[in-house]
């Protein structure tokens, strides 16, 4: 995967402002708040894990908001399963992934579209919860503004948990989130020519 270009004082700048939002979660480290939680890495099970503490969440009677950047039209349990309970609101891009679409404008449009959705989530703070799924790749493609999406993530509600996936985490996501974890493949069954499984990949 090709790694975006950065404009080094861009860069800086942003950087500059993740710190100081980060410097001030420390200094109130004591009290209770809102995680940010970023799953990244090249090995299978970041999405898995995202759903794993939407259903814990959903344990203790919480809100839960999920948007999934790019499954497209892929038909998953996990989706059958959590869009019917009351407490989950659920939007998935349409366009599914860039290699599927093969059309960088109609991606570009669909990915703003669908982030709106994201920042209403991150706007309201009745969600205890919100899960961005695989929205690193759409900064990585620059199909969003990343000021305009770390801006989002760092005024959501106080009390609000987020937590993000996807491959290749940029710098500033890294730095913002609380807590990182970073996923790596040793091996996968695609590889040894075991298609995906129902109930395990989806």
């Amino acid at each position: 995967m090709a790694k975006a270009i950065h404009d080094p004082e861009k860069h800086a700048e942003r950087m500059k402002k993740i710190k100081e939002h980060v410097d001030k979660r420390i200094a109130k480290a004591q009290e209770e708040k809102g995680t940010f939680v970023l799953l990244t890495g090249n090995g299978k099970g970041k999405s898995s894990s995202a759903l794993g503490m939407v259903a814990r969440a959903l344990g203790h009677d919480m809100k839960v908001g999920v948007v999934q950047f790019l499954k497209g039209e892929w038909n998953t349990g996990e989706i059958d399963f959590f869009k019917s309970h009351p407490n989950v609101t659920w939007h998935i891009m349409e366009t599914g992934f860039t290699w599927e679409s093969q059309n960088r404008e109609k991606d570009i449009e669909s990915s703003k579209l669908t982030w709106e959705k994201a920042e209403q989530l991150l706007q309201d703070e009745s969600y205890n919860l919100v899960v961005l799924d695989e929205l690193t790749y759409l900064l990585h493609y620059e199909y969003l503004e990343a000021d305009r999406v770390l801006k989002a993530l760092m005024e959501r509600p106080e009390m609000q948990h987020l937590v993000v996936t996807g491959r290749g985490a940029s710098d500033e996501l890294i730095e913002l989130a609380d807590t990182v974890s970073e996923i790596k493949e040793i091996k996968h069954a695609f590889k040894r020519g075991i298609k995906a499984q129902k109930g395990l990949e989806f």
